[in-house]
């Protein structure tokens, strides 16, 4: 649990962080949550709908005891809670509200939001964390911060160029058109400088979920690298919905699991693992490690299934050039990521990849949000190094000063974070001090049905850096293994070129290249 606003008594005097306790708001809810699932649940052996003022008492005892321990919990998913949340560190957010596929969430933004103030998670004080250890702690994040103001002034004439080159902008141009470029050289500037701060940085979101998930993450909240602060967030979420409805938890003897599996072993050697894992990569990014060989004559096969064509009316490259081109498909130039919905394009279900991949927490933080690609993550408790281990973004690698700024907030934040864990401090509390920088090493599989919209979105060259060049590497290396695909995939400029208009679907947010003429043949500067 995170303490109070304002610096402590016994922080360092020139201390500067602000922290708070989680603020948890419930925002909408359902009206009848409780017997809106248990009248759900008599619909299915009833001739009509079940209402939940239907509902009676000894239902409620019989039917929830029924579907919940019985192991029928869809009932339970048809109620959805909408929550506020404040004060919540990254790095819970990263390790385990977004570590799942089913959730909703819009979060505050550090690559378009300057971070002016440093407000950050401190732990409580306890025998392991104590006045001095909360000293060590702060000063980390104070002196992360002023890096990370350091880093954005030395960045921003450096984005402002090439930006101004890019789009052709000088001093002569038009007083809009300069404007343009101070905004958004200051935003890739603040965008590349957050990789400094550190993951107990503060978020705000809205966050919504289902009921059973909600029982589900209160049942899970310990398997995570944050298990004091999800306890806390996610025990303030359940109390909200107990204000609206007791019901919907009180009749359950669900309590938060106090031992998971997962940390039944100590903590390994991180470094073994990251070279090992590294070396598995090979100078890439993120490398393909497994796919479905025979994919092409699945997908046509399940085509040919759909439409009610034998193989002689329906060959396998005809098949897959009506799924995939996008001038016979338009599907294909849709936004809304309709895919599943279209009978035509759920065979593309049925092609597998897995790839292997290294970016930053704050790159994959956003990662994660494709959530129909999901990864296995590290637990940084189990797999944490001694040594700074960080990514490093190519606006910083190609600035002399600012790399010496960036490489001293490195070598800063893990002296903290190891001088804490030397203390006695637990890893849970020690790790907050990462910066977003850190390297994370995951396992992450997808179907080129979900696959093709990651591709799409984030080999535009307005995705994050990281997430761009990992993309690019997956689409070129799934290009090699079946060659018969690479022409259909591309950024949306490159898919809407010569069929639709605008070519860009970003709009005023245009990049202000044609990646379209010469993708994925095409350098990316900033």
């Amino acid at each position: 649990m995170a303490t109070q606003l304002s610096p402590a008594p016994d922080s360092t005097p020139n201390s500067q962080v602000e922290t708070a306790a989680p603020r948890v708001t419930l925002r909408n809810s359902f009206a009848h949550p409780f017997d809106s699932a248990i009248a759900a649940a008599r619909t299915c052996y009833s001739p009509h709908l079940v209402g939940p003022e239907e509902v009676t008492e000894k239902q409620r005892v019989n039917i929830g005891a029924g579907t919940y321990f019985g192991g029928h919990h869809t009932v339970y998913q048809h109620a959805h809670f909408e929550f506020g949340l404040e004060n919540v560190s990254r790095q819970f957010v990263w390790s385990f509200l977004h570590a799942h596929p089913f959730y909703n969430s819009e979060q505050q933004s550090q690559r378009y939001v300057r971070l002016d103030r440093a407000q950050a998670y401190v732990p409580a004080q306890s025998a392991q964390f104590g006045s001095a250890e909360r000293a060590i702690y702060e000063k980390a994040v104070t002196r992360a911060w002023e890096h990370y103001r350091e880093l954005t002034r030395v960045l921003e004439p450096a984005a402002r160029a090439i930006l101004g080159d890019i789009w052709h902008v000088n001093a002569a141009s038009h007083a809009k058109r300069v404007q343009k470029v101070e905004r958004q050289s200051g935003k890739r500037a603040i965008e590349v400088a957050r990789y400094v701060l550190p993951v107990a940085a503060f978020t705000t979101m809205v966050h919504t979920l289902s009921g059973i998930v909600l029982h589900r993450l209160w049942r899970m909240s310990a398997a995570n690298d944050t298990p004091s602060e999800a306890r806390h967030v996610i025990g303030e979420m359940v109390a909200r919905v107990r204000e609206v409805d007791p019901q919907f938890f009180d009749r359950f003897a669900n309590e938060p699991m106090e031992e998971v599996p997962e940390f039944q072993q100590p903590p390994s050697d991180g470094e073994a693992f990251a070279r090992e894992f590294d070396a598995r990569l090979a100078g890439l990014t993120s490398r393909l490690i497994d796919f479905s060989p025979g994919a092409v004559g699945s997908m046509a096969a399940a085509y040919r299934a759909v439409v009610g064509l034998t193989e002689a009316e329906c060959p396998d490259a005809e098949a897959l050039d009506r799924m995939l081109n996008p001038a016979r498909n338009p599907y294909r130039r849709e936004t809304l990521n309709i895919g599943m919905h279209a009978p035509m394009m759920r065979p593309l279900d049925h092609a597998n990849f897995t790839f292997a991949k290294k970016i930053s927490h704050t790159a994959d933080s956003q990662d994660q949000r494709h959530r129909m690609v999901p990864g296995s993550r590290p637990l940084l408790t189990l797999a944490d190094t001694r040594s700074p281990d960080y990514m490093t973004p190519m606006l910083i690698r190609d600035n002399p000063r600012a790399l010496e700024i960036y490489q001293q907030a490195m070598e800063e934040a893990w002296a903290a974070k190891n001088e804490l864990l030397d203390r006695g401090v637990p890893r849970e509390f020690a790790l907050y001090l990462l910066p977003n920088a850190k390297s994370i090493r995951l396992v992450e599989s997808g179907s080129l049905l979900h696959l093709l919209h990651k591709w799409t979105m984030r080999t535009c060259f307005n995705a994050q850096e990281e997430i761009y060049q990992a993309s690019i590497e997956e689409v070129e290396q799934v290009r090699d293994a079946l060659p018969e695909l690479g022409r259909y995939i591309g950024p949306p400029c490159y898919l809407r070129a010569g069929i639709s208009t605008p070519i860009c679907t970003e709009g005023s947010h245009f990049c202000g290249v044609k990646v379209w003429l010469n993708f994925p043949n095409i350098e990316r500067r900033i």
